[in-house]
């Protein structure tokens, strides 16, 4: 299954279980910054055991490959699972939400934001986005997460809440990478000492 059919795929499952999400990762970037190629699907969610299970059965075994033990595990964990689609590599991660920590704010200021053609979806807002990719290049040290966030400074600079980024930066122990990720844009898409 193609991406963009995948994703739609995913997302009309959602609907229909009424589980609150937003996308993030690569496909949040690409929304509000500069589009690259993914595999992955990366959607925060809010959803209980059961609507785990739920969910995890309405992709078919025979297309797809999806654990209902690891879906109820990442539920009772905060953590994550994933939905494969072994034909083409195209793999959904499901996040968690949480309670009371900055990935369930991520649902309570998502967008609707066009990604699909005739289609409005949920994303998180910018400044999430840029902190998740944040997150991503700490535990791996992917350059691609910092492009990420200099096509979204580019883009979408104006827009941005950067006290906001810095203050959950902060939160999540990522001040160095951000302060990095300043030093390293161009001057006049952002500068480290405006607010």
């Amino acid at each position: 299954m193609e991406q963009p059919d995948l994703l739609r795929f995913a997302l009309d499952i959602l609907d229909d279980l009424e589980i609150p999400y937003a996308l993030v990762g690569s496909i949040a970037s690409g929304a509000y910054g500069e589009p690259r190629l993914t595999q992955d699907i990366n959607v925060v969610v809010d959803m209980s055991a059961d609507q785990a299970e739920e969910l995890c059965s309405r992709f078919p075994e025979t297309d797809f490959y999806v654990s209902s033990l690891a879906a109820r595990k990442a539920v009772q964990s905060t953590s994550q699972f994933n939905i494969l689609d072994p034909s083409s590599g195209n793999k959904i991660d499901v996040m968690i939400a949480g309670r009371e920590n900055w990935r369930k704010g991520q649902l309570d200021r998502r967008r609707p934001v066009l990604v699909l053609p005739g289609r409005q979806v949920f994303v998180a807002c910018p400044e999430d986005v840029i902190l998740g990719k944040l997150e991503y290049y700490d535990e791996g040290g992917s350059e691609k997460h910092l492009r990420d966030i200099a096509g979204i400074i580019k883009v979408s600079g104006d827009i941005l809440d950067r006290r906001y980024i810095e203050a959950w930066a902060a939160k999540l122990g990522l001040t160095e990478t951000w302060q990095a990720v300043l030093r390293r844009a161009a001057p006049s898409d952002v500068r480290p000492d405006i607010q």
